[in-house]
């Protein structure tokens, strides 16, 4: 094997920085489908950003909130290309000025900028609590959002007495192409998936919207199948909010996140001792004696079967049921050959003679 997540499938949702992630996945052995569940819209084409812009720089406020280091630094970028870049910087100096984050902060001091403050959680709720204690009162206020509202941290402004001016920076859409999405979902209900990452909570919500009627049936399998990583609490929240327990790293970074994955998902493979030879699972994948062995989709479905078994005998009808395509009986004869010679050991998978097959271990 080669990496931590060799043999291991995992399906990136993400559309921007989708390069960089599935690269770090791939350096740490990760077999990638990508299927990106948004797409940006391009900030100098958006129409709102521009006339939200034209607001700021015409009636100045007292505050800026400044969410993202990416989205603060587009928002000048997209202002600079309207000829409204010198008249967004005069509007800002001096004012309060408050990043979420250390990229934000960097964002907003690369602007010419300076922060007055900026919490060590790098979470929007010591952000609203700091604005609070500030008083917000007679104040204009505004907030760079990313990629979607902030429903909760506006209306708590507005209801303190802010006049609140939104930026909406980033502004998420479908996908121009869902197949890619529809495919890692397909991939995901099949078992063919051990780990789904989550870059932001728009991609999150995407996902389980895209799922339509199989709704119950991904949020079932993303709470008991899948290991569900997000980069940080705002990305979880959609996933979290349908009951799916979500992994986050210490950091709100990619990096941090492919390094918690490359430390929970060996830590949760199924491990099994088959005619004395030691077996860990994977989506699409076994490795047998420290070996990874690739498992075609019909072999794999079996073996899940018969791992779920745990030595039990499995009737053929029952093994029928768990292959993706179905078929008469010699199908499911024709999986166990395969799943056999995908192992590399014939012993491992014993046939019960007039009652199906079972995993060569002693029943749990």
């Amino acid at each position: 094997m080669n990496g931590p997540l060799a043999g291991f499938t995992i399906g990136v949702t993400a559309a921007r920085r989708a390069d960089e992630l599935i690269a770090l996945l791939e350096r740490k052995g990760a077999s990638v489908i990508h299927g990106p569940a948004i797409r940006i819209l391009p900030l100098p084409d958006d129409a709102e950003l521009h006339q939200a812009t034209s607001q700021l720089v015409s009636a100045p406020v007292d505050v800026v909130v400044a969410t993202t280091g990416i989205g603060f630094r587009g928002w000048f970028e997209a202002a600079e290309g309207w000829g409204l870049a010198a008249r967004l910087h005069r509007a800002l100096e001096g004012v309060v000025v408050l990043p979420r984050g250390p990229k934000a902060k960097g964002a907003v001091r690369a602007a010419g900028l300076v922060e007055t403050w900026s919490p060590e959680s790098e979470s929007n709720a010591e952000l609203l609590q700091y604005l609070l204690r500030m008083g917000v009162s007679g104040k204009r206020v505004a907030v760079q959002l990313h990629g979607e509202p902030l429903p909760d941290f506006v209306n708590t402004l507005r209801a303190a007495g802010a006049d609140v001016v939104e930026i909406p920076v980033y502004r998420w859409e479908p996908p121009a192409d869902i197949a890619p999405l529809e495919r890692l979902i397909d991939a995901t209900l099949a078992g063919q998936v051990d780990a789904l990452t989550f870059t932001s909570a728009p991609a999150a919500s995407s996902v389980l919207r895209t799922a339509g009627p199989r709704y119950a049936d991904l949020v079932e399998a993303l709470r008991r199948n899948v290991l569900v990583v997000g980069v940080g609490a705002i990305t979880a929240g959609p996933l979290v909010a349908a009951g799916i327990p979500v992994v986050q790293p210490a950091r709100s970074r990619i990096g941090s996140m492919v390094r918690e994955l490359a430390l929970e998902l060996p830590a949760r493979a199924t491990r099994l001792r088959i005619a004395s030879r030691d077996m860990e699972m994977r989506a699409q994948a076994v490795v047998i004696d420290g070996e990874l062995r690739p498992v075609a989709p019909a072999p794999m479905a079996v073996l899940r079967t018969l791992v779920a078994a745990r030595g039990r005998v499995v009737s053929r009808q029952d093994l029928l049921a768990a292959l993706p395509s179905g078929g008469e009986e010699h199908a499911v004869e024709t999986a166990i050959g395969r799943l056999r010679t995908a192992l590399g050991s014939p012993q491992m998978v014993c046939t019960v003679v007039k009652r199906g097959y079972r995993l060569a271990m002693e029943p749990a």
